[in-house]
């Protein structure tokens, strides 16, 4: 299953030291505390406080109302173009989350924010390049269009390279592997999603390691694909069973039962 980004803030030792508290919170999946910690009655604080929380729904499939209640918030505090931009980016995000998780079909609600966003998004400013993802997300697992996806993936990546956004960079890689890998391109896909495993090791992304563990052991062939598993399940169980859909991906197969029993 998908996951998403959101553009990283804290992550290098020049940040703001209220910006690097976030981010270790954020990468150890403690979103509500490092939501706590922004100042509520700011336009860039409330779009920062929403966007962790709607993370936190993908990745738990819970928080839903709190992350509701944070973007209304967002939303009503948000004065310019760049801030509604990014707050119907949130918007769109949390309706694609709660229809991949099965919580309500929010499809129409999800296109209609996102195409909101790109309206009011420059198109060279650094939001765009997360926006131009997320559209990619819808497009690979909502609408099933691989093509439109890499698309908007290879847009996504341009512009996070361009805007040095190593935590989007991480995405971008693995989700362009993904489509390279459901190709039969394993070189293309091997590198993908090595590059996108060093990136979020570098950078400590906890919450993220175990999924990029994941996604490279489906491109890699054992011993190896078996030691990357193994790994990232000693990280999920670390991180108390997050991000919840990785279960399924890192479930052992069952043992075949004996011929004739």
């Amino acid at each position: 299953m998908a996951y998403t980004a959101m553009s990283g803030t804290g992550t290098t030792s020049g940040d703001d030291p209220l910006q690097t508290a976030v981010w270790r919170l954020r990468s150890r999946a403690c979103w509500t505390d490092a939501a706590a910690l922004l100042p509520p009655d700011s336009a860039a604080g409330s779009i920062q406080r929403a966007a962790l929380l709607v993370e936190r729904c993908l990745y738990t499939e819970q928080g839903w109302q709190d992350a509701e209640d944070a973007l209304r918030t967002a939303e009503a505090l948000a004065h310019d173009d760049e801030e509604r931009g990014a707050a119907a980016c949130e918007r769109g995000q949390l309706a694609y989350a709660a229809t991949l998780h099965g919580v309500r079909d929010r499809v129409d609600e999800a296109r209609a924010a996102l195409g909101r966003a790109a309206a009011l998004i420059s198109p060279d400013a650094p939001g765009r390049a997360l926006l131009d993802f997320r559209r990619g997300l819808l497009a690979e697992n909502i609408s099933r269009s691989p093509q439109a996806a890499r698309a908007a993936y290879r847009r996504a990546h341009t512009a996070a390279a361009a805007h040095s956004d190593l935590l989007l960079l991480s995405f971008t890689w693995r989700h362009l592997a993904g489509l390279a890998l459901r190709e039969g391109e394993m070189a293309e896909a091997r590198h993908g999603f090595a590059e996108s495993l060093r990136i979020r090791e570098e950078l400590g992304y906890l919450v993220g390691t175990a999924p990029a563990l994941a996604s490279l052991a489906d491109a890699e062939v054992d011993p190896e694909a078996s030691r990357l598993r193994e790994e990232a399940r000693r990280l999920f169980r670390l991180l108390g069973g997050v991000p919840t859909w990785l279960a399924r991906q890192l479930t052992p197969p069952p043992t075949p039962s004996p011929s004739g029993v």
